[in-house]
């Protein structure tokens, strides 16, 4: 049988939509390596270092900038986001699939990447909130993030939802089990491209 080359599932969605859950399935299930980002924020409680986030400092973070370590980075509510290029390339390489749970800046960088192993590997997710007074409801509903906070979050993410037409697939959540099942068919489906066979 043909060995293939692992797919780069790129999801993008705003904060509340649940995008981070279903990237974090994926990998609890073993269907996906999640993409561990580096960031400049402070982790919140119960996030471990080098398991939710790389948390490194404003100056190593563009040391790692300067030296083209980073797939993509962006600057997201005040805080720099990136993905480590390497450790991406190593897993596909190897045949394994690689989920990034990552912003709209970031996934308009992934698909602007001219690396072809990037290009080859990439397929890319927007995951919406079934309606506006969901969002908010879920982003209050969190209880780590103050009412100035989840204003912000809420007008960033009136924003990112305007960016879904970039994307190669639309998911309005519904359920955490409905949407998973469909994440889960996505990836299913890219995994038999004959364009991934080596």
């Amino acid at each position: 049988m043909s060995a293939r080359t692992g797919v780069l599932l790129v999801v993008s969605g705003p904060s509340g939509s649940g995008k981070t859950t279903l990237c974090r399935r994926l990998a609890a299930d073993r269907a996906a390596h999640y993409s561990i980002s580096c960031t400049t924020r402070q982790p919140r409680p119960g996030e471990r270092a080098d398991h939710d986030y790389h948390f490194v400092s404003g100056e190593e973070f563009a040391a790692r900038v300067a030296a083209g370590e980073f797939l993509e980075h962006a600057l997201v509510h005040g805080h720099h986001y990136g993905t480590l290029r390497a450790e991406v390339l190593g897993y596909l390489a190897a045949g394994r699939d690689v989920v990034m749970d990552i912003d709209v800046q970031g996934a308009a960088q992934v698909r602007a990447c001219a690396d072809p192993a990037i290009q080859r590997a990439r397929v890319d997710l927007f995951v919406m909130p079934p309606s506006e007074a969901e969002l908010r409801a879920r982003l209050a509903g969190r209880g780590t993030d103050s009412a100035e906070t989840i204003a912000l979050r809420m007008n960033n993410a009136l924003e990112e939802m305007r960016h879904w037409p970039s994307y190669t697939y639309r998911l309005v959540s519904g359920t955490c089990e409905e949407d998973y099942a469909r994440v889960k068919a996505l990836l299913t489906a890219e995994q038999l491209r004959v364009s991934r066979l080596t």
